[in-house]
Parts: C-alpha cells; structure tokens; sequence
C-alpha cells in the first residue's frame, strides 16, 4: 500500500522561504511523477510542480525562477524549495504521486500541508 506524507509549511512573511517534503512509502511503478498541487480558498486545485522518475520537471507559470521541485530516489521522498513568496501563494499544498505499470496508472494524494505568506 502506498503513502504519501507530506511534511514543511507554515507561516512565513512576503519574500521568505519554505520548504516542503514528502516521502512515499509502499511499491511504485519504475515510470512515476511525483509533485505538488495546491489549492486555495474558493478556488479550484492547480499544478504546482512536478517531477518525473527520469528527472524532468514542469512548473506552473505563476512559481517559475522562484520554486524548485527535486527528488531523492534513494528515499523516496520529493522536495518543493519555495523562495521569494508572496501573498498569493498561500494556500493548502498537496502531494502527489503518478505510478504507472503498463497501461494502469495509479493517483495518490497526501494530506495537505498549509502555507501561509503574511506580514
């Protein structure tokens, strides 16, 4: 059985630094993308950032040059480094994991972790 637990946030002023963790326990397929999701109040859930087994990334337009998602595969774990953070990033964070065997993917969801940018 898979789990993703997430780990990091909290309350940081504008321009600060986070950084949130996740580590995934349990048998994923070789080919997986683990990322970042969040949502805030009254909005829908968007993309974040995310990064595939074989290392490439892909970020929403509104984090670029100032988010860093990585991986370490030896521990299973995904990493969201967020510098420069505004008031507009605040929201709940998710982590997710993609596996895929074959034809079947697999959707995994860790609870969310709160992020707060506020003076």
């Amino acid at each position: 059985q898979v789990q993703v637990v997430p780990s990091g946030g909290g309350l940081v002023q504008p321009g600060g630094s986070l950084r949130l963790s996740c580590v995934v326990t349990g048998s994923l397929g070789s080919i997986n993308v683990m990322g970042w999701y969040r949502q805030a109040p009254g909005k829908q859930r968007e993309l974040v950032a995310t990064v595939t087994s074989g290392g490439s990334t892909n970020y929403a337009d509104s984090v670029k040059g100032r988010f860093t998602i990585s991986r370490d595969n030896a521990k299973n774990t995904v990493y969201l480094q967020m510098n420069s953070l505004k008031p507009e990033d605040t929201a709940l964070y998710y982590c997710n994991v993609k596996s895929f065997r074959g034809l079947r993917q697999d959707d995994y969801w860790g609870q969310g972790t709160q992020v707060t940018v506020s003076s």
